[in-house]
């Protein structure tokens, strides 16, 4: 996983006293937990999409976050789940590449609710693994019984040697106590040159970063199990003289049925899709944009090898 862009030396080639830490801070959890909020709420600015839906996230999405002497590299994963089809498969082999070789792991739960089967998987997951772990119980705000619920997570690591923190807090609304998870891993990184670029916010393109916000909005709107077979991708980018971001990008669905399902009547449902898609990217973009939204069909692409590839799912 670990790629480092730049080495510190002395004038004579020999190797310099490291003054930097950075690390990579896998976010791990069922669906629906609220990973990508957290990450976003830890970056302090929109990076892996979100919605009320599970499995919105399918790739592991880097956040990256620097200081002068600090780079934390986060990666949100997909929800661990019970798979069924091949897209599922590669959703779940995210997460395993993810922890591969990280410094931390955050495992993300749900205080509203008891461990269910989801939840045991990713225990057994990161039972094991010797970086530091923190237990992080989100939705604190509208949870009954938050303290019972940690107690019940947390023995589901019974046995573990490493390193074990926990923390209750709302990741959309506990700015205090995000900013101090966030020093608190900092502080623990090892040291080590940055990974990437200090400006860099993260390592998607930004047709990819568009392609999740188209795929983001079109999740919210549709219903059923259809936004499940759903994929966007952008197939051009322009930038005009006067200062237009000009974008042209699929929304991609596996059967013929469901492309009237995307337009819906006189193209509704996909106007609506893409303007709040639009809305979105120019706030980001700060720059108008042309959003140019079509629907095709790939039959079966969640179970298309060549598909998925194509899709960027590999």
């Amino acid at each position: 996983m670990k790629d480092i862009t730049s080495q510190y030396q002395n004038a004579d080639g020999t190797s310099a006293p490291l003054n930097t830490r950075s690390g990579f801070v896998a976010i791990v959890g069922k669906p629906n937990v609220g990973k990508s909020t957290l990450l976003n709420s830890l970056m302090g600015v929109k990076i892996a999409p979100t919605s009320p839906r599970p499995q919105t996230t399918r790739k592991g999405v880097r956040g990256i976050a620097s200081t002068d002497e600090t780079q934390l590299v986060f990666v949100d994963t997909p929800g661990v789940h019970r798979p069924k089809d091949a897209l599922g498969k590669y959703m779940n082999g995210e997460v395993q590449n993810a922890l591969s070789d990280v410094d931390a792991v955050i495992w993300v739960v749900d205080l509203r609710h008891p461990p269910a089967d989801e939840d045991s998987m990713v225990a057994r997951s990161i039972r094991d693994l010797r970086a530091p772990l923190t237990v992080v119980g989100n939705k604190l705000d509208v949870a009954k019984y938050p303290e019972e619920a940690l107690r019940l997570y947390t023995a589901l690591l019974e046995g573990r040697t490493g390193e074990t923190a926990s923390v209750m807090l709302s990741a959309q609304n506990d700015v205090t106590k995000v900013a101090a998870l966030r020093e608190s891993l900092a502080a623990n990184l090892p040291e080590n040159p940055f990974f990437f670029p200090r400006g860099a916010a993260s390592d998607q393109s930004r047709e990819q970063w568009a392609a999740e916000i188209l795929r983001e909005e079109a999740m919210k709107k549709l219903r059923d199990e259809l936004p499940y077979a759903v994929a966007t991708r952008v197939t051009d980018w322009t930038e005009r003289p006067d200062g237009l971001q000009r974008i042209e990008a699929e929304i991609v669905v596996d059967r013929q049925s469901h492309k009237g399902m995307v337009i819906g009547a006189g193209g509704k449902q996909l106007g609506a899709i893409g303007a709040a898609a639009r809305k979105q990217l120019e706030v980001f973009l700060n720059a108008k944009v042309f959003l140019g939204v079509q629907v095709v069909v790939i039959p079966g692409w969640r179970e298309d090898t060549e598909a998925l590839r194509e899709l960027g799912y590999e």
